[in-house]
């Protein structure tokens, strides 16, 4: 009989001792950390708010994974970092992703690839409109208490493409075909809607058209709570302003430089330059001002911030709009609008480390479907990032430092008539942390 477990060969002795190593551990995973995702998932309840949004065309009494289940094992693969849903055909038998989906590791196999497939196909846009709206429910519903002012960060970020996708164009600054995405996140890093667009500069009615929806879903939850809009000048167009002027939002927003905005701050820069030649050694230096003005495209005159900063390669000038009345120009520029540069951060941990740019179907409802679903494991690793304590250096850890400290860890899974056993290595170096974990996931608010 031919062993069905050989040695792995060209192994160099140790201690003068051989080395034999063969896959015959039994059932093992490496991903033993999928624990604390699970109850973060549970807790939070994602999949079942996006499989509540879909409808499900298949014969109940012929269904072996729900939409549920489906997306809950989509969810936890983004969040584990299998980013690809070809994965799925060597994780079906996972023992940790079983366990994962209320399935003992004895239990019938979890779903293919092509089951997934068939999912992200399915929602139609009526579907996709619910759930984005479940991602909305969802953020709100993650506060303690209806918050007082709540900040809304609106940006674009640049998705490359290499097929014949639904909505890919040419963008010339980047020199590829692809997608760009806007992203809305609030002010802690929470996630709260994304929207799959052409690879352009998005136009006022679009943004208009946005935000108008945005409102509606949070004015349900919160009639009261008072909006910031904060984004760069891709978001200052004229039907943003009358927007936010009619529906009583707040906003400062980025806005190009042009040359009657610099015709108020030429005195500026000019002794804002004398300041920093005076005393080099100093660094730079940086000056703000407050005027008001109006582009002719806009029905009244703004607030504009200008900020003026000259160091040794030279001067650079921003711009900022606002409706703000209090606080100085310094205070809004660099506490208030500089910190929607956490944004930036935030599409980072969704974009990068939770691979949400695997926009490769053809449809474009699968590849929105894609992005809710991307954004639904950043959920999962916000709640468990958020579940730590305050102070810790896991309260601030990006994605993937979570990830491989704190899923990526080795378990032995010996299932008994009466029990499941997880044998989780002796040395590891995240015992301490998990258990605190575990005990602060069920604090968090759904």
């Amino acid at each position: 009989m031919s062993d069905l477990t050989p040695m792995l060969p060209g192994l160099s002795p140790i201690a003068g001792k051989s080395v034999v190593a063969k896959f015959d551990g039994g059932q093992l995973s490496s991903d033993g950390g999928l624990l604390l995702l699970r109850e973060t998932e549970q807790r939070l309840q994602v999949a079942e708010r996006l499989a509540a949004c879909i409808k499900d065309p298949r014969a109940p009494d012929q269904i072996t994974h729900s939409l549920a289940d489906i997306i809950r094992f989509r969810l936890l693969m983004i969040a584990a970092g299998y980013e690809d849903g070809n994965d799925a055909s060597s994780l079906r038998s996972d023992p940790m992703f079983k366990m994962a989906l209320d399935l003992a590791p004895s239990d019938r196999e979890l779903c293919s690839q092509s089951t997934i497939s068939r999912l992200e196909n399915l929602p139609d846009t009526r579907a996709l409109l619910r759930m984005a709206r479940a991602m909305v429910d969802l953020y709100c519903g993650s506060f303690h208490q209806v918050p007082k002012r709540i900040v809304l960060d609106v940006d674009d970020t640049f998705d490359a493409v290499h097929g014949g996708q639904q909505l890919r164009l040419f963008n010339a600054h980047y020199d590829e075909y692809g997608f760009q995405p806007i992203v809305v996140f609030d002010g802690e890093g929470r996630f709260i809607t994304c929207v799959l667009r052409p690879a352009k500069r998005p136009s006022g009615k679009e943004i208009k058209s946005l935000l108008r929806r945005l409102l509606r879903a949070i004015r349900s939850h919160w009639p009261k709570t008072e909006i910031l809009l904060r984004g760069d000048s891709h978001y200052c167009g004229p039907e943003v302003l009358d927007w936010c002027h009619a529906n009583h939002i707040d906003y400062i927003l980025g806005i190009a430089p042009t040359a009657p905005l610099r015709r108020h701050i030429l005195d500026l820069e000019a002794s804002t330059k004398k300041v920093f030649e005076a005393a080099t050694e100093k660094g730079k230096a940086r000056r703000f001002r407050s005027f008001y003005d109006g582009a002719k495209s806009w029905n009244r005159v703004e607030r504009i911030i200008a900020r003026v900063e000259v160091g040794a390669d030279g001067s650079d000038t921003r711009f900022i709009v606002t409706n703000l009345k209090r606080g100085t120009p310094r205070t809004l520029y660099q506490d208030v609008y500089c910190r929607r540069g956490q944004a930036e951060n935030h599409i980072k941990s969704w974009k990068t480390h939770l691979a949400a740019d695997r926009t490769s179907c053809t449809k474009a409802t699968a590849n929105q479907v894609r992005l809710f679903l991307h954004a639904g494991a950043y959920w999962v690793m916000w709640g468990l990032r958020m579940s730590m304590p305050k102070r810790s250096i896991w309260r601030v850890a990006q994605f993937d430092a979570l990830r491989l400290k704190l899923v990526k860890i080795a378990a032995r899974i010996v299932e008994l008539k009466t029990m499941i056993k997880i044998h989780l290595p002796t040395s590891c170096p995240v015992q301490t942390i998990m258990p605190i974990a575990l005990a602060r996931i069920h604090r968090l608010v759904t």
